[in-house]
């Protein structure tokens, strides 16, 4: 094999299951470097091939920032472009691990024009194969775009930086001051980042993600796995739980809960789990006010499960929306993108609303009226225009507050059964198991414009 024992090299071994990466296109050389027999340039500045994780057959390329900083040229992207290749007509995902100065001037617009054709590959492929990011080093430029088009980004903290401006080109920046580029600025302020760590963490991170992951938009039933945990097993003491987090470990089987974009929008918890070894797509409110970052984050989660044929369970728990200047610009935008993103997929959906399910903030969280297949909320559960002490205090006609209460909305067909909260698990376990075989053809359109 022509590569050295770089760290590009290193890192796909040390994702990869051990002896299976094959690489292709090991000799693959730039137009001015196959005439330069002074240096070994072969692969330019890019390593890729296959192999598998856990036995799954992954397609992965890893950039040497050895050569030349591990920009992009004409074939280094080309090598990427066969990749892509390869894994859509294979159907199983591609994983990233970049190191990158962005795209190679030297070579002009032949890298350029290279550069866009990866993007056009990397665009074919959302929604058909998982794609995900690692950054390791720099991911810079061109670069940053192609890591926004992955479904998931990993950082390693101390030395991944992402940027599409090299942040002492952002005005009023300094990295004392703000570190645009960083883990920590992409993972909590921006949102791209959906996981941070070091490196050894982001390799078990991304094996642990694509556990639970379909190997493309048509093999769903590939991502289940046995199931050892109770499937009557109740989950005592859940009403008491603050943290969406935890609810839902205790709700998942054997307490795996892969989340996505922990750093980000906490007032949104998303994520995957397991129930009877089933994957699921999991929502969450973790406060009583839906922001626009956290509306964007549950459009893109919810987006994505759809995307792959992923159930989604949403756990409701919203009194209103978010009141300041910056959601006034944007909010009202996003719960529209929220709601459409809720309304047409077509994936099995479970509602259990865990508190309150106020206003048009407890409509948009996948309520019966936008198209969840089964509601369910818990015996303490409130659910109306408003709160029911508010309520009062402007219409006589409900003064007993009974139009928030569970029964009331459960006897009007808006909830489907009222359980105790320590049931979730079971009941929920069923609901998914019923809807399994769901179909729901529909009415043709190119797409919508919402």
């Amino acid at each position: 094999m022509a590569n050295t024992q770089n760290a590009a090299l290193k890192r796909i071994h040390s994702l990869l299951d051990e002896g299976s990466f094959v690489e292709i296109g090991a000799y693959v050389t730039s137009r001015t470097a196959a005439n330069d027999p002074t240096e070994d340039k072969n692969g330019d500045g890019v390593i890729t091939g296959y192999g598998t994780i856990d036995s799954c057959l992954v397609y992965v390329y890893a950039q040497d920032a050895a050569y030349m900083g591990g920009s992009v040229g004409e074939m280094h992207a080309k090598k990427i472009s066969k990749i892509y290749d390869m894994a859509m007509n294979m159907g199983a995902p591609v994983v990233a691990l970049v190191d990158c100065a962005g795209v190679r001037l030297t070579e002009g617009n032949d890298s350029l024009y290279s550069f866009g054709q990866m993007f056009a590959h990397e665009a074919k492929a959302s929604g058909v194969i998982p794609q995900i990011t690692a950054v390791f080093g720099s991911c810079g430029g061109g670069m940053a775009v192609s890591a926004s088009m992955s479904d998931f980004v990993f950082m390693e903290s101390s030395n991944g930086k992402l940027f599409l401006n090299s942040p002492n080109a952002v005005e009023g920046n300094y990295e004392e001051k703000c570190d645009t580029a960083s883990a920590k600025y992409q993972s909590e302020v921006t949102g791209l980042c959906d996981f941070v760590g070091t490196e050894d963490e982001i390799f078990a991170g991304i094996r642990e993600l694509l556990s639970v992951l379909p190997e493309n938009n048509e093999r769903y039933n590939a991502s289940y796995s046995d199931c050892n945990d109770d499937l009557n097993r109740a989950v005592d003491g859940i009403e008491a739980v603050k943290d969406k987090a935890e609810m839902i470990r205790a709700i998942a089987d054997n307490g795996l809960f892969v989340e996505v974009k922990k750093n980000h929008a906490v007032s949104m918890t998303t994520g995957f789990i397991r129930l009877n070894g089933q994957t699921i797509g999991v929502v969450a409110n973790n406060a009583s006010l839906i922001d626009h970052f956290g509306a964007k984050k549950a459009i893109k989660f919810v987006n994505f499960c759809d995307a792959f044929n992923i159930p989604v369970l949403t756990l409701t728990d919203v009194d209103g929306f978010a009141r300041d200047e910056s959601n006034e610009i944007s909010l009202a935008r996003a719960l529209g993108k929220l709601t459409f993103t809720y309304a047409k997929s077509n994936v099995p959906k479970v509602t259990v609303i865990t508190g309150h399910a106020y206003g048009t903030a407890g409509v948009v969280m996948n309520t019966k009226a936008i198209g969840s297949d089964i509601v369910y909320a818990w015996t303490s559960a409130e659910m109306g225009l408003m709160d029911k002490d508010l309520l009062k205090k402007i219409s006589d006609e409900t003064a007993d507050g009974n139009v928030n209460a569970a029964l009331y909305n459960a006897r009007r067909g808006y909830v489907d059964d009222i359980i105790v909260p320590n049931e979730t698990r079971q009941r929920v376990i069923a609901a998914f198991e019923m809807l399994y075989t769901k179909t729901d053809a529909e009415i043709f359109r190119k797409h919508g414009t919402i």
